[in-house]
């Protein structure tokens, strides 16, 4: 095992060096402060290994993302969410008599109780779906029991009941009744139909629109160790049940700097169209640093080269538009800001290539999803991705610890708290 030397005071320290399955290498300080009563200082953790996982890699230099080793290419090509689930969470791809049972009681189970109706009644109908969402997620957990034994099926039921959950809180934004899940249809399109079907009509969930929904909810269902993932990795830690480490990393995604980027994107699209200025100054104005003119949608702390799950959905807008014969000038006002930054000295030096919000909030609103849904879409696809981080936390043969990071103090040195006598109100 290779090592890593550090001289302290005129004392030397060895330090082992660990390394991954893809040659990733990190220094181990787990032992540090015992054995120099140093701690390391990493703002942001952005510097810092929290676990070991095997579920997620991500090369950003190469812009390779796989889910348990599958190329994200391969998966979206090929899979079907259900069985992405069944996959990041049990860390395999199950047999087709496996996928068949999973997805039978994934559908047995999308119903939510009746009482929880009720919570919905207590909302303005200008709640923002994330805050519905966090809450019910947490709610549920005194619906179902909380116990080892019951961990697999309460997998099951938040994964039917997620869309469920979600589907209610648009219906209950706009003031329309409730449309309850039909046991015949695929994930994404008894999602679609709760979304926007009316009660005693007929909607046919177009098969475009069903085939994107799939897309999203893959490319969106894990990226390592991004900020949900450790809330949800930090709030387990505690012994936190599911649904209440679920709901913090709703939180933690509800965020505009997570979240909320592609529907920062639209609104960017938005402003930029409706101010008739042309896309060319725009870009001038964004390298001169000008605050008023924010590129969204481009550039990832991770990636330095371009997004792949961005080149997929690029390929699937296109489909879906030219297939449904739609023309949204945002997406024409995108391509072209896409090509110029691409070719452009600033950007490409800068590593800004498009990421995946870029294209998703425009499918979104392609399929007539409102802004304010949009992180509760990618909150969808993200929980199996969650469940998967807590299961291996809690499967770790060499246990686990609860998270608690250390801090350097910078505040007050010790003084002297005056007693004021009678002068206290």
């Amino acid at each position: 095992m290779s090592s890593a030397k550090l001289v302290y005071e005129g004392k030397e320290f060895t330090l082992p060096v660990m390394e991954g399955t893809e040659k990733e290498r990190a220094i181990d300080v787990r032992k540090l402060r015992a054995e120099t009563g140093l701690v390391t200082y990493d703002d942001g953790y952005g510097n810092t290994g929290s676990c070991k996982s095997a579920i997620t890699f991500i090369d950003g230099d190469q812009g390779i993302l796989r889910y348990r080793g599958y190329p994200i290419e391969e998966v979206a090509e090929r899979g079907r969410f259900t069985e992405v689930c069944y996959l990041l969470i049990y860390g395999r791809r199950p047999t087709l008599e496996e996928l068949a049972a999973w997805r039978q009681k994934m559908t047995m189970h999308t119903l939510i109780h009746e009482d929880m109706k009720k919570f919905y009644e207590g909302y303005p109908p200008n709640a923002h779906p994330m805050a519905i969402m966090a809450a019910m997620v947490a709610s549920l957990s005194s619906f179902y029991p909380d116990t080892d034994k019951d961990l697999d099926l309460n997998i099951i039921r938040i994964l039917a009941k997620s869309k469920t959950l979600a589907a209610f809180a648009y219906k209950k934004s706009i003031g329309q009744p409730f449309v309850y899940p039909r046991n015949d249809m695929s994930w994404p399109a008894n999602f679609l139909r709760m979304m926007f079907a009316v009660p005693a009509e007929e909607y046919e969930v177009p098969k475009a629109f069903e085939d994107a929904m799939n897309l999203l909810l893959i490319l969106h269902a894990d990226h390592e160790q991004n900020c949900s993932t450790s809330t949800m990795r930090m709030v387990g830690s505690s012994e936190a049940n599911l649904y209440a480490s679920l709901s913090a990393a709703i939180c933690a995604l509800w965020g505009p700097r997570h979240g909320g980027a592609n529907q920062a994107v639209l609104e960017m699209l938005e402003e930029l169209r409706a101010s008739g200025e042309d896309y060319k100054s725009f870009l001038e104005r964004v390298k001169k640093g000008d605050s008023k003119a924010r590129l969204m949608g481009f550039g990832h702390r991770i990636y330095k080269n371009f997004d792949p799950r961005a080149k997929l959905l690029k390929t699937a807008a296109d489909r879906i538009f030219d297939e449904l014969g739609i023309h949204d000038p945002l997406l024409d006002l995108a391509k072209k800001l896409e090509e110029v930054a691409l070719s452009d000295e600033y950007f490409v030096k800068r590593k800004l290539y498009p990421n995946v919000d870029f294209y998703s909030g425009i499918i979104y609103r392609a399929m007539g999803i409102p802004t304010d849904m949009f992180t509760v879409m990618f909150t969808l696809g993200r929980i199996p991705g969650w469940i998967a981080h807590y299961m291996e936390q809690r499967n770790d043969p060499d246990g686990y610890r609860i998270h608690r990071p250390r801090q350097i103090y910078t505040g007050e040195t010790q003084r002297v708290f005056e007693d004021w006598g009678t002068k206290r109100l």
